[in-house]
């Protein structure tokens, strides 16, 4: 077993402490957010719907303390219909994933939402000499973890030469 050694830190840590801020400025929104969508969502719109901006009130309430804000969604189509009708239950999970009541009110916006990123992570298996090329490179790895790792790298990585 091996242990972080210290300073390091994952790539994703880094990307979110550069995008966060951007997003908060921007969108009033972070990376946890977007990427724990799909669980708050629920697989009814997960598929079809995207947290685009919280508009959070400014100033406060009259006693100086927080108001919860406005979160914009993307919907696509009509299903817009039926997320109006569940922006109640929606608005509880927000605030559930936050821990306080974040959100007070749902603006939905119908736009087309990009799958792009849902597509699979799985590339196509390789064929001839790259696939051969790729079980040579991982001979001697003994770990099935670290050879499935370097299998599903090298697929990726062989695989976009060959496109």
């Amino acid at each position: 077993m091996s242990y972080p050694r210290k300073g390091e830190k994952q790539i994703s840590e880094l990307a979110n402490g550069l995008i966060d801020p951007v997003l908060a400025k921007r969108a009033g929104i972070n990376t946890a957010l977007l990427g724990s969508w799909d669980e708050i969502a629920g697989e009814d719109f997960a598929d079809c719907t995207r947290p685009e901006k919280i508009a959070w009130a400014r100033g406060g309430g009259d006693d100086g303390s927080f108001r919860p804000g406005v979160l914009t969604i993307a919907c696509e189509g009509a299903r817009a219909l039926f997320l109006t009708h569940a922006q109640g239950e929606l608005i509880q999970r927000i605030n559930s994933f936050f821990g306080f009541s974040a959100v007070h009110q749902i603006r939905i916006v119908q736009k087309p939402v990009s799958q792009a990123f849902k597509r699979s992570r799985t590339p196509p298996p390789l064929k001839g000499e790259a696939a051969r090329r790729l079980e040579g490179m991982m001979e001697g790895i003994d770990n099935e973890k670290l050879r499935e790792a370097v299998k599903r790298l090298g697929t990726a990585v062989l695989g976009k030469k060959g496109r």
